[in-house]
């Protein structure tokens, strides 16, 4: 782990593993997380031969904590500013969750700078709360309860929140490292991120994108439902919607193998058809840009 400098002198920790791979990708998380979140994708990227860069977004992870700064521009100029210091110029671009609204924000506010492919994970994207340009997001006075209890009792929203990430069951060990990964980010990143879920929209920036990109999403994400991926789709026309079944937000993990698979298959320009059928799973089909599992 090393240190970056962004506009305002905020210090963002960058992970870079596998350097002297040619074959690029930058990891950005979503909330409450950290680039740890990414640790089950990682063997699949560097048996693919991937440099794979991660970052903790301010206030989480070991990035610093500020007090401004927890809004998508400002992260769009943080991940700038990573990627200008690495000397980055052709890269792969993926986001979860807010992370997928910070990477849409960039595309938009860099003109894509750099990015040859993008991918958008369980996005919050157009929005996370129910607006003009997005009825299928979370209420605003649902929204509103969660930055109240953060307030009083920051550890009980991350569990409440943990509840509705996966749809499969999981291992309490498992449970017990995605809450201590919560658990883990600023009080202060937290919270002022939570209020930007609430409050801000990227549809607009939609428009700017204009490279190849996949959208997976969870069939079963309560979080940001699954209509939301398919807005976005009609959205983007470069893009290629990645349904999964029996998966929640959490579909890296719910389906861990099968997201892993698919992933890897989009970046490498693989019929993800074929890549399905090697898994021996013959309800899977491709049609029309879309997958159904």
């Amino acid at each position: 782990m090393f240190y970056v400098k962004s506009s305002d002198k905020t210090r963002i920790a960058v992970y870079d593993l596998n350097k002297k791979a040619k074959k690029i990708i930058i990891l950005l998380h979503g909330w409450p997380l950290s680039a740890k979140m990414f640790e089950y994708q990682l063997p699949a990227l560097l048996n693919a031969g991937y440099r794979i860069i991660r970052i903790d977004l301010r206030g989480f992870g070991n990035s610093d904590e500020t007090t401004d700064g927890y809004n998508y521009e400002q992260f769009a100029t943080d991940l700038y500013y990573v990627i200008k210091a690495l000397d980055l110029k052709k890269f792969i671009l993926a986001g979860f969750s807010m992370g997928g609204g910070v990477v849409v924000k960039y595309m938009s506010k860099y003109k894509g700078y750099g990015v040859n492919k993008l991918l958008l994970i369980d996005a919050a994207v157009p929005s996370y709360s129910k607006d003009s340009t997005n009825p299928y997001g979370q209420s605003i006075e649902d929204t509103n309860k969660l930055i109240e209890l953060g307030y009083h009792d920051r550890p009980a929203l991350n569990q409440h929140f943990a509840t509705l990430f996966f749809h499969k069951k999981h291992s309490a060990p498992f449970l017990n490292w995605f809450q201590n990964l919560s658990d883990s980010a600023s009080a202060t990143g937290a919270m002022k991120s939570l209020i930007l879920l609430k409050e801000e929209n990227v549809f607009n920036d939609l428009k700017s994108i204009h490279v190849p990109t996949a959208i997976i999403h969870g069939k079963q994400d309560k979080i940001c439902p699954f209509p939301m991926a398919e807005l976005v789709h009609k959205n983007i026309a470069t893009s290629t919607l990645i349904p999964i079944e029996n998966a929640g937000h959490g579909s890296f993990y719910d389906r861990l193998e099968q997201f892993n698979q698919q992933m890897i298959a989009f970046l490498e320009n693989k019929s993800i058809s074929t890549s399905l059928r090697s898994n021996n799973n013959n309800n899977d089909y491709y049609q029309d840009g879309q997958i159904d599992i």
